[in-house]
């Protein structure tokens, strides 16, 4: 989901420079060896992966004493497997097969592989700076600041690659982790505590370690979005931005799978097929669209990759992008025939779609439950509990629209912006009314209307883009009205 040979951390807080340099066509040279920031995702998911296998390994041993077969077996389930597809992922990006590194090899058979990927990583990081070392490639970005753009140049030492090796790496396993693992373990475990009717410590916090894995692989989704959507460009996400993530992709999952939940205690054999039709449509939407556009498949996704095996590999990317859109919005669409698997275009429609239809199948999934919910929930008070439902589901997506509305890094090249959509869909709805206030059919209308270009990126160079005045990103016939 990332390209492999841009060594560059892209998403940081802050930027420190030891000295600028501009060259002679007005690139501005940014030298910086020793500057390297922490390896904070690293260590932020081999955190996750160890707390939460630990916690499941636990509940597992409690789940045996109390012979509770059918819950340790599942919990088993979603604990081993995505820990061995962590494994190898992190085997086939080292390549370590080709290599002689038979410790790393062994720990990675005893499930440790993220703990000696993040040991390197430290290692890496705190010897980075003691030694002057030549750079082995030069990353050239735009910087975005307010209407301006300015062309620049990093210097990337060998620790710097090497770091960023492993934060690709890693940003992979989160989102591993979190959609094949997490996510069914959560659900299994609040199944468990409704079935069960009580609350267990330990399953407790693997419920709470399982949601905080979730939100920071759906995270991990939009960052590394925005990341390939605008190669070009040096994108700085704030504080304010990651608030608005965090509470996005933390409401929507955790109503999504209350939803679930709910819905499995009233019908407990419906939501299979519930599950099944979720994860066939998403997994051939990808396949139909590029069979639909007769194009080819892509012959870099490993050098020494035959058509069978490039077909393997979508197989299983196109089941993890499924997996993901059954629970919340994967933030990109799969594009087969594209060399980077990824379509750069922001297609708001599809967006919209995906949320609307969410909601009305959440909505419908919490009616069923309202109507055959069982003795259980006598004492809760259906109702409020179906509108605190819903509520945060609009609520997560009220944080999505203001974060692309505010808070997105790169915002100032959208072609049109939240605002526009809304605003294209009042006018529309006022002239409507206008038409038939005046009895005028809707061919002969003369209201001011105003029509949105279309959705393909403009065609313009960065430098293009800063010399052009204002935000405008709708073309407005008619009438004008300020960005």
């Amino acid at each position: 989901m990332e390209e492999e040979g841009d060594p560059v951390e892209r998403i940081s807080d802050f930027e420190t420079v030891h000295h600028e340099t501009p060259s002679e066509n007005g690139v501005l040279l940014l030298v910086n060896h020793s500057n390297i920031q922490p390896p904070f995702s690293v260590v932020l998911a081999t955190l996750l992966y160890f707390a939460e296998f630990v916690c499941a390994a636990v509940l597992c041993s409690m789940y045996h004493k109390s012979d509770d077969q059918i819950w340790m077996g599942l919990t088993i389930t979603f604990m081993l497997v995505p820990a061995v597809l962590i494994q190898l992922a992190l085997t086939f990006i080292h390549r370590d097969l080709g290599r002689d590194r038979p410790l790393v090899l062994f720990l990675h058979l005893l499930l440790l592989g993220p703990l000696i990927r993040c040991f390197e990583a430290l290692v890496v990081y705190f010897k980075a700076g003691k030694e002057e070392e030549p750079y082995v490639t030069i990353s050239r970005k735009f910087n975005l600041k307010k209407d301006q753009t300015t062309p620049m140049e990093w210097e990337i030492g060998h620790s710097e690659r090497k770091l960023a090796t492993h934060r690709n790496a890693f940003k992979r396993t989160a989102v591993i982790q979190a959609f094949l693992g997490s996510t069914p373990q959560l659900t299994l475990q609040l199944y468990a505590n409704i079935q069960e009717k009580y609350f267990l410590p330990v399953r407790l916090s693997l419920m709470v370690i399982c949601l905080v894995s979730i939100t920071y692989g759906a995270l991990v989704c939009s960052v590394l979005a925005i990341n390939i959507r605008y190669d070009d460009y040096k994108v700085r996400l704030r504080p304010a931005a990651y608030l608005c993530m965090v509470l996005w992709r933390g409401l929507e999952i955790a109503t999504r799978v209350t939803s679930l939940v709910l819905f499995s205690t009233a019908l407990t054999y419906w939501v299979i097929p519930v599950g099944l039709v979720n994860l066939l449509f998403f997994f051939l939407l990808p396949w139909v669209e590029f069979w639909g556009r007769r194009a080819s498949l892509p012959d870099n996704v490993e050098n020494n990759f035959g058509k069978l095996d490039t077909v393997v590999v979508l197989l299983l990317f196109t089941f993890l992008y499924a997996c993901i859109n059954i629970f919340c919005w994967s933030a990109v669409q799969l594009d087969l025939g594209h060399r980077d698997l990824i379509e750069k275009k922001q297609r708001w429609g599809r967006l919209a779609a995906y949320y609307g239809g969410r909601f009305l199948e959440n909505g419908a999934l919490i009616a069923l439950w309202y109507v055959f919910k069982s003795d259980f929930y006598e004492y809760v008070c259906a109702p409020l509990l179906v509108a605190q439902l819903l509520i945060c589901y609009s609520l997560a997506v009220l944080f999505m629209l203001i974060f692309y509305q505010f808070c997105h890094p790169c915002r100032r090249l959208f072609r049109y912006n939240v605002h526009d959509c809304l605003a294209c869909v009042c006018c529309s709805a006022c002239c409507r009314r206008a038409e038939e206030v005046e009895g005028l059919p809707q061919s002969y209308s003369t209201t001011a209307t105003m029509v949105l270009v279309p959705v393909d990126p403009p065609d313009l160079t960065p430098l293009d883009l800063a010399s052009q005045p204002g935000d405008r990103e709708t073309v407005i016939v008619g009438d004008t009205e300020a960005a």
